[in-house]
């Protein structure tokens, strides 16, 4: 690509896409494999005498960070290194928030949160990502916006156009950039790639393309010229008018919860959202998300997998709740003591009054060691071959319990046994 103007396109470009200025990345490929690093100062020499005896880049101590300056910003231009820079300042603000979008649908995904963020007279522009295979949705800001903020509002947008669910596997939605509130003082946070590159945007990637007809502008310096800004105010006013929302589906429900992490046990589980950690969402979204093999024989077979889910998903959602299998509660208490979130149980199952079976049947040795393991359980599956007498000790269990069951069967002949 052509700089007809390099020194005001430079800088145009370096107050438009602004981060950190301490520091940036760059991204390597080695054979198969790629990755990003932060960009470093150092002697060459040096380094391999330090290699020469037996170190590694990571423990080589006399190197600096180089800084986010238009002599960089032009080698990104021309195809010589490919700039990543990190989007969230030292105070935990950022000029710009990014939608990133994959797989089949991110097209109309992309769309609908553009129009949602129009209807609310924000400006947003879509860029074709480096892969080619997906979309950025950029929104900038006119000042450094706190990223709590900004994460909370547009997200909300998001689940609005139901675009996505947090613990949803098959949405094109796949992250914010920046994609954490604050800086965790272990790192800079995560990186976004900067659109212009040379190489990628001469193959149509790495560009603004039209929401139409997805073409790329035909001049993206006059496009990125005129790239409007939202303001602080307006950001003001928009998180004002989600919090009193949030505020107000509050108010109208019972008060079952306190701020800390609530689990409840009825006939499901039933966790108050507020309170879920972004490590608890993405564990429940690994596993109770279930790919269908369906999809998958369809797809590898050309057929249409038009309104055939991807994944099955084992989570609802209400605006105050998250509610999961209730046969999930041991793992889910599992992984917030393993990782040490701090939460309060309530089993709110109510026990029924007591009946009394008749139960004459003979109970054999392998049973009776399945039987006596449930006896020590509230919560289980019994997983045996066939011959093996399941019938009969589930019988005997619902004997032993004196509570009322419902027995369900996939045939009617086993019903009638």
């Amino acid at each position: 690509m052509q700089i007809s103007n390099p020194i005001n396109n430079i800088q145009l470009f370096k107050s438009i896409f602004a981060g950190r200025e301490d520091v940036f990345a760059v991204r390597w490929e080695k054979g198969n494999k790629s990755g990003y690093m932060p960009a470093y100062f150092y002697d060459p020499y040096r380094y391999r005498a330090h290699k020469m005896n037996g170190g590694t880049f990571q423990t080589y101590t006399d190197k600096e960070y180089l800084p986010y300056t238009e002599r960089q910003i032009e080698k990104h231009l021309n195809g010589e290194q490919y700039i990543v820079i990190y989007p969230l300042l030292k105070d935990n603000t950022s000029w710009f928030i990014v939608a990133d979008f994959d797989k089949v649908d991110w097209i109309d995904d992309c769309k609908k949160f553009i129009n949602a963020c129009n209807q609310k007279r924000i400006s947003a522009y879509l860029e074709h990502s480096r892969s080619g295979k997906g979309g950025h949705v950029w929104i900038f800001f006119e000042q450094p916006y706190p990223a709590i903020k900004s994460r909370k509002l547009f997200i909300s947008i998001l689940e609005q156009t139901g675009v996505f669910s947090l613990f949803d596997k098959s949405s094109s939605f796949d992250r914010m950039f920046p994609n954490q509130d604050f800086l965790s003082g272990k790192g800079f946070g995560n990186l976004i790639a900067l659109p212009l590159h040379k190489k990628t945007f001469e193959q149509g990637n790495s560009c603004f393309i039209d929401i139409e007809n997805l073409e790329p502008i035909p001049n993206q310096w006059d496009f990125i010229k005129n790239i409007q800004k939202i303001s602080t105010t307006k950001l003001d006013e928009l998180y004002q008018i989600h919090n009193t929302q949030q505020n107000i589906a509050a108010s109208i429900v019972p008060k079952l919860y306190n701020e800390k992490l609530t689990i409840r046990l009825a006939n499901d589980v039933k966790i108050n959202r507020n309170a879920i950690s972004t490590s608890l969402i993405n564990f429940l979204k690994e596993e109770l998300n279930f790919l269908n093999v369906e999809f998958l024989v369809k797809k590898k077979m050309c057929k249409n997998i038009f309104e055939t889910e991807r994944y099955f998903k084992l989570v609802e959602e209400t605006e105050n709740e998250v509610i999961i299998p209730r046969g999930f509660i041991g793992k889910i208490i599992r992984f917030c003591r393993e990782n040490k979130i701090e939460y309060d149980f309530k089993d709110e199952r109510k026990k029924l009054k007591e009946v009394s079976f008749l139960f004459n049947a003979q109970i054999l040795e392998h049973q009776q060691i399945v039987i006596k393991t449930i006896a020590k359980k509230d919560l289980g599956v019994i997983v045996a071959p066939p011959g093996f007498g399941k019938t009969i000790v589930g019988l005997k269990i619902i004997a032993e319990k004196k509570q009322c069951a419902l027995i369900i069967t996939h045939r009617k002949q086993i019903a009638v046994q």
